[in-house]
């Protein structure tokens, strides 16, 4: 295998070679200072990533990374274990800055120990955006169903995947039974009229048995009574 550099090879050939784990010793130092590759921060990206890449260059390179590549390290199994860490580091200082079109372009991508920030923006986009996040289950966001719930995270949920979800309607019900009793909550009944029939008669029921707020609970009941007359 030729392990020689750009302009010798070609830029595919050369992430090729990004990607190859065992390169030669010196080669990753070589291939970080082409000067062509400040403009390449996707071919950077691999060399700060690389279990073989040395401390001080992993760490000299990842400052230089635009958003999207440290979060692309942030998820990526193969990534060296430091480079995972410090891109999430990276990611949550650059958080407070992002812009609300940055924010809605990151959601998606969001790694996992950002989900919690991510969830408690108040920004529909935004969260309809990390709603259709390949790696969320609904483990993770029956986790992070949690009182109070926003009006943005209301709407959002509406709006997503999981609205034929039986586990995420109940735990919507109850977070939004938690939610309702509090002051100033913003949210309204009709909300979870969408979550109610998501569920079967015999689940409203049991929902049902599990609420605390008087109008919430009616609610509910009322329509799990077809299966109150059948008993």
């Amino acid at each position: 295998m030729e392990w020689s550099l750009p302009p010798e090879l070609s830029w595919p050939q050369f992430l090729r070679l990004l990607r190859h784990p065992a390169p030669p010793v010196g080669w990753l130092e070589a291939a970080a200072d082409l000067p062509d590759l400040r403009k390449r921060p996707i071919l950077l990206r691999w060399i700060a990533q690389h279990p073989k890449s040395p401390a001080h260059l992993r760490m000299r390179l990842l400052p230089r990374l635009p958003w999207r590549a440290l979060a692309a390290i942030a998820q990526d199994a193969s990534a060296h274990p430091q480079a995972r860490s410090h891109s999430v580091e990276r990611l949550q200082g650059l958080w407070g800055g992002m812009t609300l079109g940055e924010r809605r372009s990151f959601a998606i991508h969001a790694p996992r120990p950002m989900w919690e920030a991510v969830w408690k923006v108040r920004d529909t986009g935004v969260l309809l955006a990390f709603l259709a996040h390949p790696k969320l289950g609904q483990e993770p966001l029956c986790a992070l169903l949690q009182p109070p719930l926003s009006p943005f995270q209301a709407m959002a949920l509406q709006g997503s995947r999981w609205r034929e979800s039986s586990l995420i309607a109940e735990q919507v019900l109850v977070t939004l039974d938690q939610s309702l009793s509090l002051p100033e909550n913003g949210l309204v009944l009709g909300m979870a009229a969408p979550w109610i029939r998501t569920l079967s008669m015999e689940e409203r029921l049991q929902a049902a048995n599990r609420l605390t707020h008087p109008a919430l609970r009616r609610m509910t009941r009322a329509w799990a009574a077809p299966l109150q007359e059948e008993d």
